[in-house]
């Protein structure tokens, strides 16, 4: 990061550009800049939250991720025609079994993974209600992946990596092959892999950790519980 940071400084350097770039910086040497930079940039990353986030729910209102402050948040991206969907049902069961002690699932449905999230917005909370008696808020359907994905999981995929597949769940080793031979390097990239990835956020809005879909609920409560009583 540090050799990065010196780089860059000495290509802006050269063309003169170096104070004009950091707005203002001026009247320093290099070491004294790039100090000042991290500073700046390290100040940045500890005050960065999901709290600076706004999603739309299912109608399309415009929320801030701001109301659910002081509360352990999942937040989930779904679909209703996938092999994971029946978590819908374990991730009730967590909603019901936490909820009182404040806690919240925030269900983002996205149809970039085998366009297995068809359909409207209404026509996905229906499918969800119907079959799963689903309580815990469902937003407007987000890409996650690409230039265009939401802003807010561009921010939790860059606090997150992939977390690895659990050897324990059978569809892990069909993933992991379907993903390899589309990108060898795949586990190396913080993209999203596939429909029901869960990153766990504490009451201060920070992301504390990532799952993948084949990670066990049971495993995912055992995190929860312990930031509940922060």
């Amino acid at each position: 990061m540090k050799s990065k940071a010196i780089a860059t400084a000495i290509v802006l350097f050269g063309f003169g550009l170096f104070a004009e770039a950091q707005n203002g910086v001026t009247g320093l040497g290099v070491a004294e800049n790039l100090e000042t930079i991290n500073s700046n940039t390290n100040q940045y990353k500890e005050m960065k939250t999901v709290y600076d986030f706004s999603v739309k729910d299912r109608k399309g209102k415009q929320v801030s991720i701001k109301e659910y402050a002081n509360e352990v948040l999942l937040i989930v991206n779904t679909a209703t025609k996938c092999g994971f969907t029946p978590q819908y049902d374990e991730l009730e069961k967590l909603y019901k079994k936490y909820h009182s002690q404040g806690f919240e699932i925030l269900d983002f449905p996205c149809n970039q993974f085998g366009q297995q999230a068809p359909g409207t917005d209404e026509s996905i909370h229906e499918f969800c209600k119907l079959n799963f008696g689903t309580d815990f808020p469902r937003f407007k359907k987000v890409k996650v992946n690409g230039d265009d994905a939401d802003p807010l999981f561009k921010f939790l995929k860059e606090q997150k990596g992939f977390a690895g597949w659990d050897d324990s769940n059978p569809l892990s080793p069909i993933l992991d092959k379907m993903l390899s031979e589309q990108d060898a390097d795949y586990k190396q990239k913080p993209d999203i892999k596939w429909n029901f990835t869960k990153f766990l956020i504490n009451k201060k809005g920070q992301v504390v950790a990532r799952y993948e879909p084949t990670t066990p609920i049971d495993q995912i409560a055992k995190d929860i519980e312990p930031l509940l009583g922060e």
